[in-house]
């Protein structure tokens, strides 16, 4: 490997020695001094993304704009206006003009994730764009120039989108100027534990806990594993047994329930690995699972040091700071008078659902925040658009003091 290829990985955070995965590196690298269009592929959770920010950083368009754009995910209705922009009153809610995405590059680089999903009526557009530089806005008649090096990638064979007229022929070939193709992570075995190691001990860093280990029947069965949901499905794994599980050292037979269609009766939180469209949902999850886990282990070294203190006058204090770690939606234990080392009962019988942990996470990071949800949100990992959804589904009002 290379000294470039060395300081490329280490600048963006890849990992791998895999050649496959070197070779689309080095010619991301060659390519990016050029003003060729490149055309990444590869499965869904690969890393696609990482490819445009090496070859934009790489080409004299480094010190203009960068903006990526996942085209699947803007509706079909609004996708002209978002790319190209739109004058004032051109649809209804159109209350002021606006810059579409090349305008804004104008001079930099545009990253047009999953283009396949495009429709027919805005591909003529980008392919104007692609061989003249030229565009209008929504609702105007006026021809407008933008300097934009663009790169395109896409999980769907859009070789077969053409056949099935889904995708314009003309528009593939000039994507396609250079090709990337990037190796799922079934290809490259030697760096699947070394890419779990690192998501493990990302979430140990975070979460100021150990990291989990694999022995050695663990790791094989994490390296001799399909992942059909290549990095992405590695990634919720270890996220999901750091979380879950008390031991750090996990055997084949506690991973093999985190993997789906391995014999396991366990399935995974999020379930199907094609679609990770609420990745921030699954993120909340995991936050709350591990302040559950610190509040039990607090509460368990503060329940230690009382029992060991029952008999001294500063076994009241502590008793008082245990119940004040509860939430207070929590059932409230109930002491005898004389003997605070004495099992508590419980005096409320329902069961506590998700939904319930789930509301009283977001009411403690809203406590903690001053009730500002956007601080609330960084908290919590999420967006504020999923904070505020989730708050309406969980009836929590947004003055709530």
């Amino acid at each position: 490997m290379t000294n470039e290829l060395f300081s490329v990985k280490q600048r963006f955070g890849i990992i791998g020695n895999a050649e496959a995965l070197n070779n689309a590196l080095e010619i991301a690298m060659r390519v990016a001094p050029t003003e060729l269009s490149v055309l990444v592929t590869g499965e869904s959770g690969v890393g696609k993304e990482f490819f445009p920010q090496v070859i934009h950083a790489y080409s004299a368009r480094k010190h203009n704009k960068y903006i990526a754009v996942n085209c699947g995910a803007i509706p079909e209705g609004t996708i002209d206006s978002e790319l190209f922009g739109h004058e004032k009153g051109s649809f209804t809610g159109a209350i002021d003009s606006r810059k579409g995405y090349f305008e804004e590059a104008d001079g930099g680089t545009i990253f047009l994730d999953e283009v396949g999903e495009l429709p027919l009526s805005t591909q003529v557009r980008l392919l104007r764009v692609l061989q003249t530089g030229e565009f209008m806005r929504v609702g105007s008649a006026k021809v407008q120039k933008t300097n934009v090096r663009v790169v395109a990638a896409t999980n769907n064979d859009l070789m077969k989108a053409i056949s099935e007229g889904r995708f314009r022929e003309d528009l593939y070939y000039r994507l396609n100027t250079v090709p990337i193709a990037v190796p799922p992570l079934r290809e490259r075995k030697g760096d699947i534990y070394l890419l779990f190691r690192k998501f493990a001990s990302d979430v140990a860093v975070q979460y100021r806990m150990p990291a989990v280990t694999l022995d050695e029947g663990a790791r094989a069965l994490l390296e001799s594993y399909h992942w059909r949901g290549n990095i992405r499905q590695l990634k919720n794994v270890a996220e999901q047994i750091s979380a879950i599980e008390e031991s750090r050292n996990i055997t084949a037979d506690i991973l093999r329930r985190y993997l789906p269609n391995e014999g396991g009766n366990r399935q995974p939180m999020t379930g199907n690995y094609s679609s990770y469209d609420d990745m921030s949902e699954r993120e909340l999850l995991y936050k709350i699972l591990f302040d559950m886990r610190n509040d039990i282990n607090e509460l368990k070294r503060m329940m230690t040091a009382a029992m060991s203190r029952v008999q001294t006058p500063e076994a009241e204090p502590v008793r008082r700071d245990v119940v004040g770690l509860l939430p207070p939606s929590a059932p409230q234990p109930r002491y005898e008078e004389n003997s605070f080392a004495e099992v508590v009962e419980d005096d409320d019988e329902r069961e506590i659902t998700k939904e319930d942990v789930q509301r009283e996470q977001i009411l403690r990071a809203l406590r903690n925040n001053n009730y500002r949800r956007k601080e609330t949100a960084k908290e919590l990992f999420i967006s504020e658009r999923t904070l505020y959804r989730k708050m309406k589904a969980l009836g929590i009002d947004d003055d709530i003091k």
